[in-house]
């Protein structure tokens, strides 16, 4: 029994990760601009809010990371359901700047309550066993987040405004992620408090005297990738339609959130017994090589779409191996305190990417940029072949 995966647990938590990545990450580049308009900024110096939102809301990480530990992570996804519906609500409603980044970083905040890190903790926490594969088969659902939200918010702000919009928004956080993670923390509560139910431990291939330099390794190497990530997720269908894709920009776009759901679902399939480590270094290829083929074959259509194809998988397999690569080196004990120390560190790395990128498309043009942003990529594919070394032969091949 307890090597089955939590099904409905699952299911729960991908109706909820669409919904918070919908909500509080993708849907800001497509209402970007007309908050800009509203606040009487330039689009960099919104973007410029959101990296310095997502710069506080890492320093909180750490806190909350513990927090999963110590109350469990369903309590908390719980209290960040109501946390980004009324973040949400002050957005819409701020009068002014300050109080409208007050709001932003409030919003960020919460999305460190809801989305992968502690839904991953929540999982490790249900049955630690199994959860590798319980993670993999959350990101497959989660991965059509940003399919089902870029269209949705366009389709909305069409007929609403940004305030609006984000009402919207708030409702679907409190009406349906709240529940759902109410029904989940108890779930939680009654597996800890029967013994017969009691989940087990998953050791770290890791050994003690390597885990500092391991933890350190694994942090840089999936910050570059956040940083890579999400700056051009940021900026994805502004980006192409400044390389000459046009209106065909928000299709290629499109391809994205599927792609993501493609390679986790070759990886189910097929990479079942593949370890994390090995997941963690194709994931980290995949991204830089994506932007390279941007690179080259812009702007042709293909080439685009190409871009979005393989930058999609290794975004997908990102979100896989953030969740599995820790558990699989340090093991289930305080993996939500790891959790939330190494989302501290990625959002931190990676806070000012969509600002900088906005900045530097500007001064040195969208090449050089995309030429930069595939470099500190590839950084990471060297970091995880050396975190590789650390781990003994017969532990890192399973």
């Amino acid at each position: 029994m307890s090597e089955r995966v939590p099904v409905a647990a699952i299911a729960a938590l991908g109706v909820t990760q669409i919904i918070g990545y919908g909500t509080l990450y993708y849907s800001f580049s497509i209402l970007a601009p007309d908050m800009a308009r509203h606040f009487a900024w330039s689009n960099e110096w919104i973007f410029g809010a959101l990296s310095a939102a997502l710069l506080i809301g890492g320093l909180t990480a750490p806190w909350l990371g513990a927090l999963f530990d110590r109350i469990g992570a369903g309590r908390v996804m719980t209290i960040g359901s109501a946390a980004a519906a009324a973040a949400l609500v002050a957005c819409a409603m701020a009068p002014g700047k300050t109080s409208f980044v007050i709001a932003l970083i409030a919003v960020e905040v919460a999305a460190n309550l809801v989305q992968y890190g502690a839904a991953f903790a929540l999982l490790v926490q249900l049955r630690p066993q199994v959860a590798q594969r319980s993670i993999t088969y959350l990101t497959l659902i989660a991965g059509f987040a940003s399919t089902i939200f870029w269209p949705i918010t366009a389709a909305l702000h069409a007929q609403l405004s940004w305030q609006e919009v984000y009402l919207v928004f708030a409702a679907l956080n409190l009406l349906v992620c709240l529940p759902l993670h109410a029904w989940l923390s108890r779930g939680a509560r009654k597996s800890r408090q029967t013994p017969s139910a009691a989940p087990g431990r998953v050791e770290g291939m890791l050994s003690p005297d390597l885990r500092v330099i391991g933890f350190a390794l694994m942090v840089t190497g999936f910050s570059l990738q956040s940083l890579v990530s999400s700056a051009v997720l940021v900026h994805m269908v502004p980006l192409l339609s400044g390389l000459g894709l046009g209106a065909t920009a928000a299709v290629v776009g499109t391809l994205f959130g599927p792609s993501q759901v493609l390679s986790r679902l070759i990886n189910m399939v097929f990479g079942r017994n593949l370890p994390p480590l090995h997941l963690a270094m194709i994931g980290a290829a995949l991204i830089p090589g994506g932007v390279v083929i941007l690179l080259l074959a812009a702007p042709s259509i293909p080439g685009a779409m190409a871009f979005a194809v393989v930058f999609g998988m290794g975004n997908g397999l990102l979100s896989i191996v953030t969740g599995t690569l820790p558990l699989t080196l340090f093991g289930s004990d305080g993996y939500g305190k790891l959790q939330g120390r190494m989302m501290s560190a990625r959002l931190i790395a990676s806070a000012v990417a969509p600002f900088v990128l906005a900045l530097s498309m500007t001064w040195i043009g969208i090449m050089w940029s995309l030429a930069i942003t595939a470099g500190l990529g590839a950084v990471a594919v060297l970091i995880f072949c050396i975190i590789g070394s650390l781990v003994p032969d017969k532990r890192r091949l399973g």
